[in-house]
């Protein structure tokens, strides 16, 4: 019977031990000097305001970005348009029942037509062509996809696009596809085995 009513006061003591809690805590910001409560109170107005200035950036920042990225993958998705024209017009360049005939030159114009206005869109909604020719290859806007051997150029200069890159504004739409230059490999080891035979021959002249 002792340990039931035990059991049964314990959670009173409980509730005691809470109330005496908060009494201790309310008496201890009742002994506060008033000078010293006034600077509690701008403490946790200063931090109250930092936060809310902070939310106000982030929407702005995120309200900007809505503005200036919103059509991000629907312009990513329309660079698929300009890519099946590249495409159709080489077909038709390629086609032997079509060379050098009217119909081709016609469709081939009507084509161009098509992929410049589309182009011309694209730049009004600050979508841009990255440029890739003649220019070192930059991981952060070109995707190396081959080599070429090329003496004429720096390696690792781009001879080639392969598949056009586009910028929106500050950020990367779609990177460059393309080929990029190497040093002839034959001419190099030409170049190393001359070296060598002209070391072996300074040095049997000097013995």
């Amino acid at each position: 019977m002792e340990k039931e009513e035990n059991q049964k006061s314990h959670p009173e003591n409980l509730d005691e031990i809470e109330e005496n809690k908060d009494s201790n805590k309310n008496s201890e910001e009742n002994d506060l000097k008033p000078e010293d409560k006034i600077k509690e109170l701008e403490d946790k107005l200063a931090r109250a305001y930092a936060e809310i200035e902070n939310q106000r950036r982030r929407f702005e920042k995120e309200k900007d970005d809505a503005f200036d990225y919103g059509g991000f993958s629907l312009a990513r998705e329309t660079l698929n348009l300009i890519d099946n024209l590249e495409r159709s017009k080489l077909a038709l360049e390629n086609d032997e029942n079509l060379k050098s005939s009217d119909a081709l030159k016609k469709s081939v114009e009507h084509l161009n037509i098509i992929q410049q206005d589309m182009i011309s869109i694209l730049k009004k909604n600050n979508i841009e062509e990255i440029k890739s020719i003649d220019q070192k290859l930059d991981p952060n806007l070109h995707q190396a996809m081959m080599e070429v051997e090329d003496d004429n150029k720096e390696p690792g200069t781009v001879v080639q696009e392969i598949q056009k890159g586009f910028m929106m504004k500050d950020r990367l739409l779609r990177p460059a596809l393309v080929a990029v230059s190497k040093k002839t490999i034959n001419k190099d080891k030409n170049l190393k085995e001359n070296q060598k035979s002209e070391e072996n021959q300074s040095k049997s002249n000097e013995n």
